[in-house]
């Protein structure tokens, strides 16, 4: 082992973390392990005063400087809250730039932890320029939240205490955003115990890690999701990275559904809501476990954090369902007559219809947006495709369809009485005063606007749908336009699901040509 991890491995058993620091517990969760035949552990990092881990790689950079110190750093989060408390216990005076959509309760909890509050740019890299600017001109040490050798070393006692609370290991499950957690927890356990499986846990809408290790170093991410605020980073760190090559043994990603499934998880065997990212490493641990994971294994995963907006429990809801594979959204078409949703009902061979819209969709036919309960997960939704087949039903499976998730079963009902030339996309919105009109002002009023709908979760990003009437000569145009406005999107012209719920009749060869196309 090079000098350098060994010195990384000493640094953590030396590490003081008192008096600030808890010593978490950790959990069994054994609701969880009937139904996957292994132990399961959670560390609870939730416990932490500011319910975060970030609070250890804060503290422990913050201990090497002298007091009276002036520090500054940028988040939107955890890594903020951490460092105001930090500098309020060690004497610091600590400055926290925070984009102007930071959620109002995490601006709150930094201020009240003691950290003076600077609100700056529509998003993370406006504000970290800022901060490293202000840095500059106050002569103020900067707090990176990861890729620094003290904060690596701080999360790295995490692992020094799991080792001492379950020393019989066979594999640890570590959430990964900049990597900081993930390179201290696994270069101290495999210094100490190399039969130790490290496993990394990404968001699939923000892997910068997988990516680092597909191209051999780090890659930056064209964009990255918001579900998982707390993981979403664009680029891995270059420390954290070289630390991840050598001692991380694989990289699993979930979805964002299958993070929802791990939030209820936690709840039920501790009662602690966590948030997004706080259930992430369980939501893999439990991916792993299905495929490969030995009976009687002892598995260990890290609540990374708890401080969850209580607006986004209503969005968790509605997709652990999904996560959990104990629902199945469908579109089918029926005829339209007499007793046809009867006869749909009672091929559904009795189980639970969750949700139901309905649309006429023309002379003899009508199509149906239907969420169904399962009991037995992938096998029953194969039984259940089989048997409407059988019985003649054309079908779409919409449920790894997020235009269908987030919006379209929220809008089944409405299609224009003509045919458009659309073009539709799913934006995500930063929410702050002015966004919705500087949307508008930025694509001008050229293309006519013929369909919105707007979603929020309680996140800095609102979901929005819109679809533009735009002209094939204006493609070019149109799409210079939507480079100006800077906001990530995808196109959904081509999606299944708007083209059977949301256009024209007429539409479907449009679709056909807008997917040949790429679009």
């Amino acid at each position: 082992m090079a000098a350098s991890e060994l010195d990384y491995f000493r640094a953590i058993i030396q590490a003081n973390m008192e008096p600030l620091v808890k010593f978490t517990e950790v959990s069994e969760l054994t609701a969880l392990e009937q139904k996957l035949g292994c132990k399961v552990w959670l560390k609870r990092e939730d416990q932490q005063p500011v319910y975060s881990f970030k609070l250890r790689g804060a503290y422990n950079k913050l201990r090497q400087l002298e007091k009276g110190s002036k520090v500054i750093t940028a988040s939107a989060g955890n890594h903020a809250q951490g460092v105001a408390l930090s500098a309020t216990e060690l004497g610091h005076q600590a400055i926290i730039v925070m984009p102007l959509t930071t959620p109002q309760i995490k601006v709150n909890a930094v201020r009240g932890f003691g950290g003076e509050v600077i609100l700056h740019g529509h998003h993370f890299d406006a504000a970290k320029a800022h901060a490293l600017k202000l840095a500059e001109q106050l002569q103020a040490v900067f707090v990176p939240p990861f890729d620094d050798p003290d904060v690596i070393i701080g999360q790295g006692t995490i692992a020094r205490e799991l080792m001492q609370q379950l020393p019989q290991l066979d594999a640890v499950f570590v959430p990964v955003g900049g990597g900081g957690l993930l390179a201290g927890m696994a270069v101290y356990i495999k210094s100490l115990r190399p039969d130790i499986r490290i496993i990394a846990v990404e968001a699939e809408e923000s892997a910068c890690l997988q990516a680092a290790m597909a191209a051999g170093k780090p890659v930056e991410l064209e964009r990255v999701g918001s579900f998982a605020d707390g993981v979403a980073v664009k680029t891995i760190g270059s420390e954290t990275f070289r630390l991840a090559q050598q001692f991380c043994d694989e990289v699993v990603t979930v979805s964002g559904d299958e993070i929802c499934a791990a939030v209820q998880d936690i709840f039920v065997s501790t009662r602690a809501v966590a948030e997004p990212s706080g259930a992430l490493s369980l939501a893999g641990l439990k991916k792993w476990a299905t495929t490969q994971a030995q009976q009687g294994a002892n598995l260990a995963a890290v609540l990374s954090g708890a401080n969850l907006n209580f607006d986004r429990l209503r969005h968790i809801a509605e997709r652990t369902a999904l996560g959990e594979k104990n629902e199945a959204l469908l579109a089918v078409t029926i005829k339209e007559e007499k007793g046809s949703f009867k006869r749909f009902c009672q091929c559904l061979g009795g189980r639970a219809i969750t949700e139901f819209n309905y649309r006429y969709a023309g002379p003899g036919e009508a199509q149906i947006f239907v969420g169904i309960g399962l009991r037995q997960g992938v096998s029953e939704l194969e039984e259940l495709l089989g048997e409407l087949e059988h019985q003649g039903y054309h079908y779409v499976d919409m449920s790894d369809n997020e235009l269908a998730k987030l919006h379209v079963r929220y809008m089944v009902g409405g299609k224009p009485t003509q045919q458009l030339q659309e073009r539709v996309l799913r934006f995500e919105f930063p929410e702050y005063p002015g966004a919705l009109a500087r949307f508008l002002d930025t694509l001008g009023s050229k293309w006519n606007i013929s369909l919105f709908h707007y979603r929020n979760h309680g996140a800095a990003l609102g979901n929005v749908l819109a679809a533009f009437e735009v002209p094939g000569q204006d493609y070019n145009a149109f799409d210079e336009h939507l480079k100006r406005l800077g906001y990530g999107f995808v196109e959904e012209t081509g999606n299944s699901c708007y083209q059977q719920f949301l256009a024209h009749n007429g539409c479907e060869e449009e679709g056909k040509i807008a997917q040949q196309a790429g679009i």
